[in-house]
């Protein structure tokens, strides 16, 4: 069977990264189907001919319903709520739901299955570049999410062992057009276009376009070998180059002012302690700043060999982010800045 001919179901396709794999399938000409929420907003596919089905990841029988058919899953759903003052929500979608999914997928003997995860399940290297053989090391910093990631790639790499045909693709921050939530990583890009964001400090953030990650999940259905997770990621942004692109972009002028790294962390825990106290959740805490600290750099030569994955420079995708924003003033702050979930 040819891939024109094969069927993949997207799950997830409402999200940033979902949507465009939705795009990059139509595009070749492959017969989609895409499972969603009610609630979601599809307006990123509603142009697109493609097969929809309304359901709920969590109920078991929707997940069989959508997958009968198809040859190919595209699995971009995750709840990446990472701020959350209880957790139990990730468990319940990134581990529990997920689980299911692979058990119908077993049953229906799908082809191949194309697992979103996160550059976050990589380990730290000595070197300071990370590659797909770094195992998860750095407990003692990670937040719960970051724990139940590393969790629910590990049970993918199981069901691998029990004959699900899956691939993991490990993507970073992603920026591009049409990130109309906004992810928290484009909320600041968001902000540098309004002239919201004065000051930046001295982290580096790993970064690619998100069609490129859309791209190489695609590249993985064909060429990535099952039980293998491939990086999809490119380089690594001083997020005074992140401002200083975004800025000038939109005809900005770049911030100059940088801000040492202490007073961020003492800012986060003002802001996670005030925002708790009040029950409300926030995106802005020690933990999520963490993470900006750990991430460094990463060897993506094993998705360029193995898969023919090429990315555009990121710098072009980060150019398109800010003026898409530039050009959609109407795009709403993320609400778990701002207000109680």
């Amino acid at each position: 069977m040819s891939d024109c001919e094969s069927k993949a179901l997207v799950m997830g396709a409402s999200g940033f990264i979902g949507s465009h794999v939705i795009n990059g399938l139509v595009q070749q000409g492959r017969a989609v189907r895409i499972f969603y929420r009610e609630s979601s907003d599809t307006s990123a596919t509603d142009h697109l001919d493609v097969e929809r089905f309304v359901g709920d990841i969590r109920n078991k029988d929707d997940v069989r319903a959508a997958m009968e058919g198809c040859d190919v899953v595209y699995y971009c759903v995750v709840d990446a709520r990472a701020w959350l003052k209880d957790p139990a929500p990730l468990a319940e979608i990134n581990i529990d739901a997920f689980r299911q999914v692979m058990d119908v997928a077993l049953e229906l003997k799908v082809k191949r299955f194309i697992y979103t995860s996160t550059i976050i399940t990589i380990g730290t290297h000595v070197s300071g570049v990370a590659s797909e053989e770094d195992a998860f090391n750095w407990w003692d910093q990670a937040s719960e999410y970051a724990r139940v990631r590393v969790a629910a790639e590990n049970m993918l790499f199981d069901y691998c062992k029990r004959g699900l045909p899956g691939i993991s693709c490990n993507a970073p921050y992603t920026y591009g057009a049409g990130d109309s939530q906004p992810t928290p990583h484009g909320w600041m890009i968001k902000m540098v276009v309004e002239g919201k964001f004065p000051c930046g400090w001295d982290v580096s953030m790993p970064a690619v376009g998100i069609q490129d990650v859309a791209d190489g999940m695609i590249l993985a259905e064909k060429h990535g070998r099952v039980g293998e997770r491939y990086l999809l990621t490119d380089y690594s942004y001083s997020l005074e180059e992140l401002h200083a692109i975004a800025s000038e972009a939109v005809g900005r002028k770049p911030n100059r002012l940088k801000i040492p790294v202490l007073f961020v962390w003492i800012a986060c825990w003002l802001n996670e302690k005030f925002n708790w106290l009040l029950g409300r959740d926030t995106s802005v805490t020690m933990k999520s700043f963490g993470l900006m600290c750990i991430l460094k750099d990463y060897d993506n030569s094993k998705a360029r060999n193995e898969l023919g994955w090429n990315p555009r420079p990121v710098e072009e995708s980060i150019i398109e982010c800010a003026r898409w924003y530039q050009a959609h003033p109407e795009i709403p702050n993320p609400p778990h800045f701002f207000a109680k979930e």
